[in-house]
């Protein structure tokens, strides 16, 4: 589990453990850090020879070094943009990198990252967001991709991108006011009943904590 403490992660960390799967976890608090390189490589490196049928990585933010996610085009700024670049997507692929040679080799094992509907490029319909929306858009096409790649050496091998909901986290709370929320627990739950139910036709896809398809 990366990002073990979070709202999110601790949530999902918690549920696993409810549903007796022994769960490594793996943060900020340990020394992983998804914006080095050098940090992302020795924490996997220190999990070796280990596998694992699941790698959740529920690390990302909205809101990095107080640069507040955009309301208008005129608001981006170039170091911003950089960090969520930087953790939100290139964090993502340093994960998948490092991480999923950790994978069980036969039969079947997933790795599921948290994305967020506002990354869906289809369903913007509102605006602004952008450097985060960007991010996760980025973030999404790099598991695509990665999706086929791990396919080819296990074709039992799942990789995914899901959106959590509206959670109500520390974090989310100043933006979700005016929308429908859930708890951790709540999204946890949904979260890992998807990755329960999928198959490897489902390789390379999106959805949200119901299980819902979502647009790309």
């Amino acid at each position: 589990m990366l990002g073990a403490t979070g709202g999110i992660g601790s949530a999902v960390v918690a549920e696993l453990r409810r549903r007796g799967t022994e769960v490594t976890g793996l943060s900020r608090r340990d020394g992983l850090d998804l914006t080095r390189q050098d940090s992302v490589i020795r924490m996997a490196r220190a999990l070796e020879p280990q596998r694992f049928g699941l790698i959740f990585n529920a690390i990302g933010a909205l809101e990095i070094e107080s640069h507040a996610p955009e309301k208008t085009i005129s608001a981006i700024r170039a170091e911003g943009m950089a960090a969520q670049f930087a953790l939100n997507a290139t964090g993502t692929a340093l994960a998948l990198s490092h991480f999923s040679p950790l994978l069980q080799q036969h039969g079947p094992a997933v790795f599921a990252s948290l994305s967020a509907r506002v990354g869906s490029i289809g369903d913007n319909r509102l605006g602004g967001w952008i450097s985060y929306r960007a991010a996760k858009a980025a973030q999404n096409q790099i598991l695509r991709t990665a999706a086929i790649e791990l396919a080819r050496r296990n074709p039992q091998v799942i990789v995914i991108a899901l959106h959590p909901g509206t959670v109500r986290t520390r974090l989310s709370a100043p933006y979700a006011v005016r929308h429908p929320t859930i708890s951790a627990e709540v999204s946890a739950r949904g979260l890992l009943d998807v990755i329960a139910r999928l198959t490897p036709e489902d390789n390379g896809g999106f959805y949200d904590w119901r299980g819902e398809p979502v647009e790309w």
